[in-house]
Protein backbone atom coordinates (compact mmCIF):
# COMPACT_ATOMS: atom_id res chain seq x y z
CA UNK A 1 0.00 0.00 0.00
CA UNK A 2 2.84 1.95 1.22
CA UNK A 3 4.56 1.46 -2.40
CA UNK A 4 1.22 1.98 -4.55
CA UNK A 5 0.53 5.38 -2.58
CA UNK A 6 4.01 6.61 -3.08
CA UNK A 7 3.96 6.05 -6.94
CA UNK A 8 0.41 7.63 -7.35
CA UNK A 9 2.00 11.06 -5.73
CA UNK A 10 5.12 10.84 -7.22
CA UNK A 11 3.37 10.55 -10.68
CA UNK A 12 0.76 13.54 -9.32
CA UNK A 13 3.67 15.60 -9.14
CA UNK A 14 6.56 14.93 -11.41
CA UNK A 15 3.68 15.28 -14.59
CA UNK A 16 0.64 17.10 -13.29
CA UNK A 17 1.10 20.09 -10.61
CA UNK A 18 4.48 20.90 -11.51
CA UNK A 19 2.69 22.47 -14.74
CA UNK A 20 -0.14 23.82 -13.05
CA UNK A 21 1.21 25.34 -10.34
CA UNK A 22 3.85 27.29 -11.96
CA UNK A 23 2.82 28.47 -14.99
CA UNK A 24 -0.70 28.80 -13.49
CA UNK A 25 0.89 31.18 -10.71
CA UNK A 26 3.07 32.88 -13.57
CA UNK A 27 -0.31 33.65 -15.59
CA UNK A 28 -2.30 35.36 -12.75
CA UNK A 29 1.08 36.87 -12.10
CA UNK A 30 1.44 38.73 -15.36
CA UNK A 31 -2.46 39.49 -15.50
CA UNK A 32 -2.27 41.24 -12.25
CA UNK A 33 1.50 42.96 -13.32
CA UNK A 34 2.62 41.66 -10.31
CA UNK A 35 0.06 42.53 -7.55
CA UNK A 36 1.66 40.17 -4.92
CA UNK A 37 4.94 42.54 -4.81
CA UNK A 38 3.26 46.22 -6.34
CA UNK A 39 0.62 46.19 -3.70
CA UNK A 40 2.70 45.39 -0.37
CA UNK A 41 1.69 48.10 1.60
CA UNK A 42 -2.17 47.20 0.76
CA UNK A 43 -1.71 44.08 1.78
CA UNK A 44 -0.66 45.64 5.39
CA UNK A 45 -3.21 48.05 5.57
CA UNK A 46 -6.21 45.75 4.67
CA UNK A 47 -5.12 43.60 7.73
CA UNK A 48 -6.15 46.46 9.97
CA UNK A 49 -9.57 47.11 8.28
CA UNK A 50 -11.81 46.45 11.40
CA UNK A 51 -15.38 44.75 10.65
CA UNK A 52 -18.70 45.63 11.66
CA UNK A 53 -21.35 44.58 13.89
CA UNK A 54 -18.77 42.22 15.41
CA UNK A 55 -18.56 40.31 12.06
CA UNK A 56 -15.59 38.41 11.05
CA UNK A 57 -12.29 40.65 10.17
CA UNK A 58 -9.83 40.67 7.54
CA UNK A 59 -7.36 39.97 10.72
CA UNK A 60 -9.24 36.99 11.89
CA UNK A 61 -10.08 35.40 8.32
CA UNK A 62 -5.73 35.62 8.62
CA UNK A 63 -5.35 33.92 11.67
CA UNK A 64 -7.70 31.23 10.52
CA UNK A 65 -5.97 30.88 7.07
CA UNK A 66 -2.46 31.12 8.60
CA UNK A 67 -3.46 28.75 11.73
CA UNK A 68 -3.85 26.17 8.81
CA UNK A 69 -0.69 27.62 6.67
CA UNK A 70 1.82 27.95 9.60
CA UNK A 71 1.89 24.53 11.29
CA UNK A 72 4.17 21.77 11.45
CA UNK A 73 4.90 21.99 8.04
CA UNK A 74 6.97 24.88 8.92
CA UNK A 75 9.22 22.64 11.18
CA UNK A 76 8.73 19.02 9.45
CA UNK A 77 8.15 19.84 6.30
CA UNK A 78 10.87 21.88 5.84
CA UNK A 79 13.37 19.71 7.68
CA UNK A 80 12.11 16.80 5.24
CA UNK A 81 13.18 18.42 1.88
CA UNK A 82 16.45 19.73 3.78
CA UNK A 83 17.39 16.39 4.02
CA UNK A 84 15.73 14.16 1.81
CA UNK A 85 16.27 17.19 -1.09
CA UNK A 86 19.38 19.15 -0.28
CA UNK A 87 19.84 22.82 0.48
CA UNK A 88 18.58 23.84 -2.72
CA UNK A 89 14.90 22.64 -1.52
CA UNK A 90 14.71 25.99 0.30
CA UNK A 91 14.93 28.08 -2.95
CA UNK A 92 12.40 26.12 -4.77
CA UNK A 93 10.07 26.51 -1.82
CA UNK A 94 10.79 30.25 -1.99
CA UNK A 95 9.82 30.36 -5.69
CA UNK A 96 6.12 28.30 -5.32
CA UNK A 97 5.53 31.12 -2.72
CA UNK A 98 6.41 33.84 -4.54
CA UNK A 99 4.69 32.82 -7.76
CA UNK A 100 1.79 31.16 -5.52
CA UNK A 101 0.97 34.63 -3.86
CA UNK A 102 -0.65 35.69 -7.11
CA UNK A 103 -2.82 32.10 -7.29
CA UNK A 104 -3.78 32.83 -3.56
CA UNK A 105 -4.91 36.76 -4.59
CA UNK A 106 -6.74 35.07 -7.56
CA UNK A 107 -8.84 32.26 -5.55
CA UNK A 108 -9.51 34.90 -2.29
CA UNK A 109 -10.64 37.77 -4.22
CA UNK A 110 -13.21 34.90 -6.52
CA UNK A 111 -14.06 33.48 -2.65
CA UNK A 112 -14.88 36.88 -1.59
CA UNK A 113 -17.23 37.80 -4.92
CA UNK A 114 -19.11 34.48 -4.71
CA UNK A 115 -19.78 34.44 -1.34
CA UNK A 116 -23.23 33.12 0.48
CA UNK A 117 -24.61 35.25 3.05
CA UNK A 118 -25.41 33.09 5.94
CA UNK A 119 -29.00 33.12 8.06
CA UNK A 120 -26.55 35.13 11.14
CA UNK A 121 -26.35 37.98 8.29
CA UNK A 122 -22.49 36.75 8.02
CA UNK A 123 -21.21 35.22 5.14
CA UNK A 124 -19.25 31.95 3.58
CA UNK A 125 -18.03 30.48 0.48
CA UNK A 126 -15.09 29.19 -0.83
CA UNK A 127 -14.52 27.16 -4.23
CA UNK A 128 -17.19 24.70 -3.93
CA UNK A 129 -19.23 28.22 -4.01
CA UNK A 130 -17.92 29.90 -6.73
CA UNK A 131 -17.57 26.81 -9.16
CA UNK A 132 -21.70 26.16 -8.31
CA UNK A 133 -22.54 30.14 -8.69
CA UNK A 134 -20.29 30.41 -12.18
CA UNK A 135 -21.31 27.21 -13.62
CA UNK A 136 -24.54 26.30 -12.73
CA UNK A 137 -25.92 26.48 -16.40
CA UNK A 138 -23.17 23.61 -16.41
CA UNK A 139 -24.90 19.92 -15.07
CA UNK A 140 -21.19 19.23 -13.82
CA UNK A 141 -21.26 21.82 -11.70
CA UNK A 142 -23.01 20.71 -8.45
CA UNK A 143 -20.81 17.07 -8.63
CA UNK A 144 -17.85 18.84 -9.38
CA UNK A 145 -18.34 21.34 -6.17
CA UNK A 146 -19.06 18.06 -4.16
CA UNK A 147 -15.94 16.44 -5.43
CA UNK A 148 -13.87 19.44 -4.07
CA UNK A 149 -15.42 19.63 -0.65
CA UNK A 150 -14.73 15.68 -0.36
CA UNK A 151 -11.17 16.13 -1.46
CA UNK A 152 -10.82 19.20 1.18
CA UNK A 153 -12.13 16.73 3.85
CA UNK A 154 -9.91 14.30 2.88
CA UNK A 155 -7.12 16.55 2.50
CA UNK A 156 -7.47 18.56 6.16
CA UNK A 157 -9.72 16.84 8.02
CA UNK A 158 -7.86 13.10 7.57
CA UNK A 159 -4.42 13.37 5.95
CA UNK A 160 -3.27 16.93 7.11
CA UNK A 161 -4.55 16.11 10.80
CA UNK A 162 -3.01 12.87 11.33
CA UNK A 163 -0.38 13.93 9.87
CA UNK A 164 0.03 17.04 12.03
CA UNK A 165 -0.45 14.61 14.99
CA UNK A 166 2.36 12.68 13.51
CA UNK A 167 4.84 15.21 13.65
CA UNK A 168 4.14 16.15 16.66
CA UNK A 169 4.05 13.00 18.92
CA UNK A 170 7.61 12.44 16.84
CA UNK A 171 9.25 15.44 18.60
CA UNK A 172 9.22 13.93 22.05
CA UNK A 173 11.69 11.12 20.80
CA UNK A 174 14.45 12.73 22.05
CA UNK A 175 13.77 12.15 25.42
CA UNK A 176 14.19 8.94 27.90
CA UNK A 177 10.54 8.55 28.86
CA UNK A 178 9.91 7.58 24.83
CA UNK A 179 8.10 4.59 24.36
CA UNK A 180 8.17 3.85 20.62
CA UNK A 181 4.95 1.45 21.23
CA UNK A 182 3.17 3.45 23.35
CA UNK A 183 4.03 7.32 23.88
CA UNK A 184 2.29 8.27 20.15
CA UNK A 185 -0.81 7.03 21.32
CA UNK A 186 -0.57 8.99 24.51
CA UNK A 187 0.25 11.97 23.24
CA UNK A 188 -2.28 11.64 20.11
CA UNK A 189 -5.13 11.11 22.95
CA UNK A 190 -4.44 13.97 24.99
CA UNK A 191 -4.08 15.99 22.08
CA UNK A 192 -7.32 14.58 20.55
CA UNK A 193 -8.62 15.43 23.52
CA UNK A 194 -8.24 18.94 23.74
CA UNK A 195 -8.98 19.76 19.99
CA UNK A 196 -12.47 18.21 21.00
CA UNK A 197 -12.94 20.36 23.76
CA UNK A 198 -12.51 23.44 21.14
CA UNK A 199 -14.40 21.79 18.34
CA UNK A 200 -16.94 21.26 20.80
CA UNK A 201 -17.23 24.84 21.83
CA UNK A 202 -18.27 25.96 18.47
CA UNK A 203 -16.91 27.86 15.47
CA UNK A 204 -16.48 31.01 17.42
CA UNK A 205 -13.88 29.01 19.68
CA UNK A 206 -11.93 28.20 17.00
CA UNK A 207 -11.33 31.21 15.60
CA UNK A 208 -10.66 33.27 18.94
CA UNK A 209 -8.10 30.15 20.07
CA UNK A 210 -6.44 30.67 16.41
CA UNK A 211 -6.49 34.32 16.75
CA UNK A 212 -4.65 34.74 20.14
CA UNK A 213 -2.26 31.18 19.68
CA UNK A 214 -1.15 31.88 16.12
CA UNK A 215 1.01 35.84 16.51
CA UNK A 216 2.35 34.58 19.80
CA UNK A 217 4.01 31.25 18.47
CA UNK A 218 5.48 33.25 15.04
CA UNK A 219 7.31 35.98 17.05
CA UNK A 220 8.61 33.38 19.61
CA UNK A 221 9.87 31.32 16.72
CA UNK A 222 11.15 34.20 15.02
CA UNK A 223 13.00 35.13 17.72
CA UNK A 224 14.54 32.07 18.48
CA UNK A 225 15.28 31.27 15.05
CA UNK A 226 17.07 34.55 14.62
CA UNK A 227 19.07 34.18 17.60
CA UNK A 228 20.51 30.70 16.33
CA UNK A 229 21.28 32.44 12.76
CA UNK A 230 23.05 35.45 14.70
CA UNK A 231 25.00 33.10 17.05
CA UNK A 232 26.04 31.02 13.64
CA UNK A 233 26.49 34.34 11.16
CA UNK A 234 29.78 33.19 10.06
CA UNK A 235 28.06 29.93 8.62
CA UNK A 236 25.43 31.93 6.41
CA UNK A 237 28.06 32.88 2.81
CA UNK A 238 28.29 29.11 2.41
CA UNK A 239 25.02 28.18 3.48
CA UNK A 240 23.46 30.43 0.55
CA UNK A 241 26.53 29.11 -1.64
CA UNK A 242 25.48 26.02 -0.99
CA UNK A 243 21.34 26.69 -1.88
CA UNK A 244 21.89 28.14 -5.14
CA UNK A 245 24.51 25.50 -6.33
CA UNK A 246 22.19 22.83 -5.41
CA UNK A 247 19.11 24.37 -6.53
CA UNK A 248 20.68 24.69 -10.10
CA UNK A 249 22.49 21.51 -9.88
CA UNK A 250 19.98 20.48 -13.16
CA UNK A 251 21.50 17.10 -13.57
CA UNK A 252 21.22 15.68 -10.11
CA UNK A 253 17.22 17.09 -10.27
CA UNK A 254 16.65 15.56 -13.87
CA UNK A 255 18.96 12.37 -12.97
CA UNK A 256 16.26 11.65 -9.74
CA UNK A 257 13.33 13.91 -10.42
CA UNK A 258 11.27 12.73 -7.61
CA UNK A 259 13.49 12.73 -5.03
CA UNK A 260 15.00 15.91 -6.43
CA UNK A 261 15.71 19.83 -4.48
CA UNK A 262 12.80 20.81 -6.92
CA UNK A 263 10.55 18.43 -6.50
CA UNK A 264 10.63 18.42 -2.65
CA UNK A 265 10.86 22.09 -2.35
CA UNK A 266 7.51 22.10 -4.63
CA UNK A 267 5.77 19.96 -2.36
CA UNK A 268 6.91 20.76 1.14
CA UNK A 269 6.31 24.67 -0.47
CA UNK A 270 3.06 23.99 -1.52
CA UNK A 271 1.75 21.61 1.66
CA UNK A 272 2.87 24.50 4.45
CA UNK A 273 1.73 27.86 2.17
CA UNK A 274 -1.33 26.15 0.57
CA UNK A 275 -1.48 28.37 -2.43
CA UNK A 276 -3.91 27.43 -5.53
CA UNK A 277 -5.14 24.68 -3.17
CA UNK A 278 -8.56 26.38 -2.07
CA UNK A 279 -8.25 25.85 1.24
CA UNK A 280 -7.83 29.78 2.57
CA UNK A 281 -10.88 30.60 0.29
CA UNK A 282 -12.62 29.02 2.75
CA UNK A 283 -11.90 31.34 5.46
CA UNK A 284 -11.18 34.68 3.48
CA UNK A 285 -15.27 34.77 2.20
CA UNK A 286 -16.15 34.59 6.26
CA UNK A 287 -14.36 37.93 6.30
CA UNK A 288 -16.58 41.39 6.32
CA UNK A 289 -14.93 43.63 3.78
CA UNK A 290 -15.67 46.61 1.05
CA UNK A 291 -13.66 45.08 -1.46
CA UNK A 292 -13.04 41.33 -2.22
CA UNK A 293 -9.46 42.14 -3.34
CA UNK A 294 -8.24 43.16 -0.05
CA UNK A 295 -9.36 39.88 1.48
CA UNK A 296 -7.01 38.67 -1.66
CA UNK A 297 -4.18 40.33 -0.47
CA UNK A 298 -4.81 39.29 3.03
CA UNK A 299 -4.24 36.00 1.80
CA UNK A 300 -0.92 36.71 -0.23
CA UNK A 301 0.34 38.26 3.15
CA UNK A 302 -0.43 34.73 4.74
CA UNK A 303 1.35 33.12 2.28
CA UNK A 304 4.52 35.45 2.73
CA UNK A 305 4.16 35.04 6.32
CA UNK A 306 4.06 31.26 6.25
CA UNK A 307 6.98 30.47 4.10
CA UNK A 308 8.90 33.31 3.49
CA UNK A 309 9.51 34.31 6.73
CA UNK A 310 8.54 31.07 8.90
CA UNK A 311 10.21 28.22 6.79
CA UNK A 312 13.17 30.50 6.03
CA UNK A 313 13.56 30.43 9.88
CA UNK A 314 13.73 27.06 10.38
CA UNK A 315 15.80 26.50 7.36
CA UNK A 316 18.31 29.20 8.44
CA UNK A 317 18.12 28.01 11.49
CA UNK A 318 18.97 24.27 10.43
CA UNK A 319 21.14 25.28 7.77
CA UNK A 320 23.33 27.64 9.86
CA UNK A 321 23.86 24.99 12.45
CA UNK A 322 26.78 22.86 11.13
CA UNK A 323 24.34 19.88 11.40
CA UNK A 324 24.55 17.82 8.38
CA UNK A 325 21.16 16.92 7.03
CA UNK A 326 20.79 13.18 6.19
CA UNK A 327 17.41 10.82 5.44
CA UNK A 328 17.92 9.36 8.70
CA UNK A 329 17.11 12.52 10.90
CA UNK A 330 14.82 13.88 9.15
CA UNK A 331 11.96 15.53 10.54
CA UNK A 332 12.08 16.72 14.08
CA UNK A 333 15.08 14.91 15.05
CA UNK A 334 17.14 17.44 12.60
CA UNK A 335 14.76 20.40 13.82
CA UNK A 336 15.84 19.81 17.15
CA UNK A 337 19.57 18.31 16.67
CA UNK A 338 20.24 21.92 14.90
CA UNK A 339 18.63 23.84 18.14
CA UNK A 340 20.71 21.35 20.73
CA UNK A 341 24.10 21.86 18.81
CA UNK A 342 23.81 26.26 19.17
CA UNK A 343 21.46 26.33 22.64
CA UNK A 344 22.27 23.34 24.43
CA UNK A 345 19.45 21.18 25.98
CA UNK A 346 17.08 24.21 26.01
CA UNK A 347 16.81 23.60 22.05
CA UNK A 348 14.64 20.40 21.67
CA UNK A 349 12.92 21.51 24.58
CA UNK A 350 11.69 24.87 22.48
CA UNK A 351 11.07 22.71 19.84
CA UNK A 352 8.72 20.16 21.30
CA UNK A 353 6.73 23.87 22.82
CA UNK A 354 6.59 24.94 19.26
CA UNK A 355 5.33 22.12 17.86
CA UNK A 356 2.57 22.00 20.25
CA UNK A 357 1.40 25.71 19.46
CA UNK A 358 2.19 24.90 15.83
CA UNK A 359 0.27 21.27 15.93
CA UNK A 360 -3.21 22.74 18.00
CA UNK A 361 -3.52 25.50 15.61
CA UNK A 362 -2.70 23.46 12.14
CA UNK A 363 -5.14 21.10 13.55
CA UNK A 364 -8.47 23.61 14.54
CA UNK A 365 -7.79 25.78 11.48
CA UNK A 366 -8.09 22.63 9.41
CA UNK A 367 -11.16 21.29 10.99
CA UNK A 368 -12.84 25.08 10.24
CA UNK A 369 -12.13 24.14 6.60
CA UNK A 370 -13.72 20.89 7.38
CA UNK A 371 -16.65 22.32 8.83
CA UNK A 372 -17.46 24.34 6.27
CA UNK A 373 -16.89 21.47 3.20
CA UNK A 374 -19.49 19.52 5.48
CA UNK A 375 -22.41 22.51 5.30
CA UNK A 376 -21.81 22.63 1.46
CA UNK A 377 -22.31 18.92 1.03
CA UNK A 378 -25.45 18.70 3.55
CA UNK A 379 -26.95 21.98 1.98
CA UNK A 380 -27.29 23.45 5.24
CA UNK A 381 -25.95 23.54 9.24
CA UNK A 382 -25.76 19.84 10.61
CA UNK A 383 -27.87 19.26 13.50
CA UNK A 384 -26.35 18.57 16.79
CA UNK A 385 -26.10 15.04 16.94
CA UNK A 386 -24.42 14.66 13.09
CA UNK A 387 -22.10 17.27 14.88
CA UNK A 388 -21.34 15.69 17.70
CA UNK A 389 -20.37 12.44 15.86
CA UNK A 390 -18.20 14.24 13.48
CA UNK A 391 -16.35 16.28 16.55
CA UNK A 392 -16.10 12.49 18.00
CA UNK A 393 -14.67 11.33 14.40
CA UNK A 394 -12.40 14.05 13.58
CA UNK A 395 -10.82 13.62 17.27
CA UNK A 396 -10.33 10.18 16.72
CA UNK A 397 -8.83 10.55 13.34
CA UNK A 398 -5.69 12.38 15.15
CA UNK A 399 -5.39 9.81 17.60
CA UNK A 400 -4.82 7.30 15.04
CA UNK A 401 -2.75 9.83 12.91
CA UNK A 402 0.10 9.64 15.86
CA UNK A 403 0.83 6.17 15.73
CA UNK A 404 0.94 5.37 12.23
CA UNK A 405 3.72 5.18 9.16
CA UNK A 406 5.47 8.80 8.33
CA UNK A 407 5.53 8.22 4.96
CA UNK A 408 2.21 6.84 4.10
CA UNK A 409 0.95 9.99 6.14
CA UNK A 410 3.14 12.41 3.94
CA UNK A 411 2.12 10.57 0.59
CA UNK A 412 -1.93 10.25 1.52
CA UNK A 413 -1.33 14.38 2.40
CA UNK A 414 0.62 15.50 -0.65
CA UNK A 415 -2.15 13.61 -3.17
CA UNK A 416 -5.37 14.40 -1.28
CA UNK A 417 -4.00 18.35 -1.55
CA UNK A 418 -3.14 17.47 -5.35
CA UNK A 419 -6.03 16.81 -5.82
CA UNK A 420 -7.91 19.93 -4.64
CA UNK A 421 -5.22 21.98 -6.85
CA UNK A 422 -6.04 19.89 -10.17
CA UNK A 423 -9.36 21.30 -10.04
CA UNK A 424 -8.84 24.55 -7.84
CA UNK A 425 -6.68 26.32 -10.69
CA UNK A 426 -8.19 25.32 -13.62
CA UNK A 427 -11.24 27.01 -12.35
CA UNK A 428 -9.64 29.88 -11.11
CA UNK A 429 -8.24 30.15 -14.64
CA UNK A 430 -11.57 30.29 -15.80
CA UNK A 431 -12.66 32.50 -13.87
CA UNK A 432 -10.18 34.71 -13.59
CA UNK A 433 -11.35 37.44 -16.02
CA UNK A 434 -13.67 38.50 -12.89
CA UNK A 435 -10.58 38.75 -10.49
CA UNK A 436 -8.25 40.48 -12.62
CA UNK A 437 -10.82 43.22 -13.39
CA UNK A 438 -11.95 43.90 -9.59
CA UNK A 439 -7.62 43.79 -9.38
CA UNK A 440 -7.98 46.59 -11.84
CA UNK A 441 -10.95 48.40 -9.98
CA UNK A 442 -8.70 48.27 -7.17
CA UNK A 443 -5.92 49.94 -8.52
CA UNK A 444 -8.50 52.60 -10.09
CA UNK A 445 -9.98 53.69 -6.67
CA UNK A 446 -6.82 53.76 -4.67
CA UNK A 447 -5.27 55.73 -7.46
CA UNK A 448 -8.43 58.32 -7.04
CA UNK A 449 -7.45 58.81 -3.49
CA UNK A 450 -10.85 56.40 -2.59
CA UNK A 451 -11.03 53.90 0.56
CA UNK A 452 -12.15 50.74 -2.47
CA UNK A 453 -15.75 49.40 -2.78
CA UNK A 454 -16.91 46.89 -4.74
CA UNK A 455 -20.24 46.65 -7.60
CA UNK A 456 -20.14 43.56 -9.12
CA UNK A 457 -21.94 44.88 -12.24
CA UNK A 458 -18.48 46.74 -12.31
CA UNK A 459 -16.67 43.60 -13.67
CA UNK A 460 -19.14 42.25 -15.75
CA UNK A 461 -21.01 40.37 -13.29
CA UNK A 462 -24.53 39.94 -12.92
CA UNK A 463 -25.76 40.68 -9.27
CA UNK A 464 -28.42 38.53 -9.27
CA UNK A 465 -26.25 35.71 -9.51
CA UNK A 466 -24.54 36.91 -6.08
CA UNK A 467 -25.69 37.65 -2.32
CA UNK A 468 -23.51 40.87 -1.96
CA UNK A 469 -22.15 43.00 -4.09
CA UNK A 470 -25.20 44.46 -5.90
CA UNK A 471 -25.89 48.20 -6.77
Amino acid sequence: MDAIISWISNALYDYVLIILLVLGGLYFTVRTKGAQFRLLGAQLKSVTEKSKDGKVSSFQALMVSTASRVGTGNIIGVSTAICLGGFGAVLWMWVIAIIGGASALIESTLAQIYKRKGKDGGCYGGPAYYIETAFKKRKIARPLAIVFSILLILTYGVGFNMLASFNLQSTFEVFNFYNADLTPWIIGGIVALFVGICLFGGGKRIIKTTSTLVPLMGVAYILVALVVVVLNIGSLPSVFAEIFRSAFDFSAIFGGFSGSCLMYGIKRGLYSNEAGVGSAPNASASAEVSHPVKQGLVQVLSVFIDTLLVCSATAFMCMASGVVPTPEISGAAYVQASLKATLGGFGPIFIVVAMVLFAFTTLVGNLFYVDKAVIHILGKEPDKKFKAVYNVLASLLILLGAGLSADLLWNLSDIFMGLMAVINIPVICILGKYAFRAVKDYDKQRKEGKDPVFVASNVGLDGNDLDFWKE
